[in-house]
Formats: C-alpha cells, structure tokens, sequence
C-alpha cells in the first residue's frame, strides 16, 4: 500500500471513530493491559481491514476482485449494502437488500457521464427494507471514470458521503496501482520482445548453414548440434516467466556458443567460471545472452568471408577469447563477460546507454541495462569498461534474493 492510500485510511478512521459512524462495530473494554487509547484501536483495526482489501483490488476492477474486496469496503464504511459497478453493470452487492441492484446502473448514469458524486433515495416500498439512501462516488484513474462505489444507508448521512468518498479515493489509488502494474507487464514483454528480435536471421541461416556442413561427414555432430539449435530456440522464443535462474541463462549461452564455435571453429577461444552456489539466483530473462552474443560479435566481426568455410579459421588470425565468469560475491552473484575484440569509443558507449544506439548492439546493451536497474535499483545497472581494440569487459550483480524476484 502507498504512503498516500495510508494516510487517506488514517484520516477516514479518525473521522469514523470521531463520529461515531463506525456502525455495526461492538467496541470491547479497554483493558489496563490494553496498549493504545480507542482511537489507535479503531485506526489499527481499519488499516488492517484496508489492508485485506487492497491485494484484490491490484487485479484491477474486475467482478472477481470487486467480490473479494466489497465485504472489507463495506466493513470500513460500516454501512448496511455496499455496491461496485463498472461502466457497464454491477459488479457486487454486499450486504441487505440486493433487490436495488437492479436500478443502480440506471442511478448512477449521470455520474459515470459527469464523474460527479451524487446521492438519492432508495425507497423501494418494502417495510423490512433498511435502505432508504445511497450515495455513489466515480472510480477514476488518469480522468476516467471505471466505475462507482455506491453506499446504502437507512437514512441521509453527511459522514457518509465524506466517508464514502475517501474510501473511493483509497480504491482509486489501488486501481492506479493496477493499472501501472500492467502498464510494466506490458513493458517488460515489449522489451523482451525486443531483445529476441535481436537474434539474427543470419545467425539462424549460418547456424543451421553450420550445421548442414556436418550431415555427411560427421552425422553425430550434426545431429548434437540441431538438438542444441532446437533447444536454444525454443528457451529464447519461450512465452512464460519474466525471471529465469543464472543455471538456465548459462545453459542456454552454453548452447548458443555450441553454435557458433561450429562455424568459426578455433577461432573462438571461450573459459566459463561458474560458482555452482549461485547457480539458483533468479535474474530477468535473457540478461545474460545479449550480453554474450554482443561480445562474440565484437570479437568476431569481420572474421569469415563467404568463401572461407565453416570451421576454419582465416591465416593469420589468432583466437579470439571470451571469458564468462560467475562468481559468489556474499550477499550477491557477480557476473563478468569479457572479450579481447574491437572494442569501441567510450563516447559512443556513452551514447549506446543513453538510448542513441540505433543498432542492434546498442539494443541489446541498453535493454539490459534498464532492465537490471528496473528490477533492482540503480546501483545494479552494466558496468562497461572498453577502448577502441582494448576488447570490452561487462559486470553486472544479481541479489541472491530480492522480493518479487523469482526464476520459473
């Protein structure tokens, strides 16, 4: 819950309490050993109800969370029925007399044009019935109006309708968290998105280009290597998990560099240094594999000619090496890649990371970037150090554990 939603609950509970519309409720002594005066009870034990009807409402306004969280928003107005609608329909009914469902739409139709508290009577003409006035409150998030709240009462109640509207308010703000919690979602798939756009169509064509050069003299490399293609793919391309685990991610690169060692051969000298203790830490999915595929490109660029085969290497070129290491840094994973290849200008790396790359490398980098310091702050972005020919060397740090952060 927001700081804001907090402090919206704290003061409605002391309006309550000091009005005493807290209805329904059965205050029991106060004890000597009791800690607190009545007013602290009755703000607890309101914060606590908010909080029991927050978690729902992070799902957005939809029938399954407004039914899950009517009973709790009814128990904080104290009111006798307590309806959520949406533009189109009621959402829930809580409480006595659910026949006035039926015309809610029709009495809330100005407010979800307007978006303008309003009020009215609910005489139904039933004796028994207590409902006999309501006022309704829009659900607004960036000035739209979702739905309302609409509270009953047997009779015209002022504290009711202040308390009424504070208590939307706080809904609002769970919507709004909502809403932003998508707004995420949505981000991180885009950005994953992006990054599998990054693999190649010539890095497919020349890997299963690779792979065709070893169907008649070696069947078995052929056929390891398709297997590895396969599962490659499919980990890139999968449709689940925002996290994966370090284990997973280096499992993969392992298979991407199979890949590309069976087109340059020698040429590409890798050494991996794992720490099999932090092998289970979770990181966003496909951190890592930009972050090789970058360095391998950088090392390689320029290597083969199309006349030179797959598997050889050119007279004269020495190997390029990447180093890989995952190493066990106390309350953290440290991650460092590093190649001796081209490098670049450190004011062009500069750019890269501002979002002028314009290229698939500068793609690739900034997405990881952003990604790492979305999920964990700022101090956990790329640490890049490189010079035109002096190769480049990247560092990241993964918390073993981090609330919300977990590999599938």
């Amino acid at each position: 819950m927001t700081g804001a939603g907090i402090a919206v609950i704290a003061v409605l509970a002391l309006l309550l309490f000091g009005t005493g519309f807290l209805l329904g409720r059965t205050a029991r002594p106060v004890r000597t050993s009791d800690v607190g005066t009545p007013v602290e009870h009755a703000t607890f034990e309101t914060l606590h109800t908010a909080s029991l009807a927050a978690p729902p409402l992070r799902a957005g306004l939809t029938e399954e969370s407004a039914r899950r969280s009517a009973r709790g928003l009814r128990s904080l107005l104290g009111t006798d029925a307590l309806c959520l609608t949406d533009r189109e329909s009621v959402l829930v009914w809580d409480g006595e007399g659910d026949h006035h469902g039926t015309d809610v739409m029709h009495q809330v139709e100005g407010l979800l044009a307007s978006g303008r508290d309003t009020a009215f009577h609910s005489d139904c003409g039933d004796l028994d019935c207590p409902l006999r006035w309501a006022v309704a409150v829009p659900l607004t998030v960036d000035h739209r109006v979702l739905g309302t709240l609409v509270a009953y009462a047997p009779r015209e109640s002022a504290v009711l309708a202040r308390a009424a509207g504070e208590v939307a308010r706080w809904v609002c703000v769970q919507l709004e968290l909502a809403e932003l919690d998508r707004s995420r979602t949505q981000l991180i798939e885009a950005e994953i998105k992006a990054l599998r756009a990054q693999i190649s169509p010539h890095f497919i064509f020349n890997s299963l280009a690779a792979i065709a050069s070893f169907v008649r003299t070696d069947p078995e490399r052929a056929r390891e290597l398709l297997l590895e293609f396969a599962d490659f793919t499919r980990y890139s391309f999968r449709r689940h998990g925002e996290f994966t685990t370090l284990a997973d991610e280096l499992h993969s690169i392992d298979q991407y560099l199979a890949l590309v060692r069976a087109r340059f051969g020698e040429r590409l000298s890798v050494t991996l240094q794992v720490a099999p203790e932090v092998l289970p830490v979770s990181l966003p999915f496909l951190c890592l594999q930009p972050l090789v595929e970058n360095a391998v490109k950088h090392g390689l660029e320029g290597a083969v000619t199309p006349s030179r085969p797959a598997g050889t290497a050119r007279a004269g070129d020495g190997p390029i090496r990447v180093t890989i290491s995952a190493l066990d840094a106390g309350a953290e994973a440290e991650v460092v890649i590093e190649d001796d290849g081209t490098g670049m200008e450190p004011e062009r790396l500069r750019q890269i990371l501002r979002g002028e790359g314009g290229t698939s490398t500068g793609i690739g980098l900034l997405n990881v970037d952003e990604r790492l310091r979305q999920v964990y702050g700022d101090d956990y972005g790329l640490v890049i150090e490189t010079g035109v020919g002096a190769g480049m060397k990247i560092t990241l740090r993964l918390p073993k554990y981090r609330a919300g952060v977990h590999g599938s």
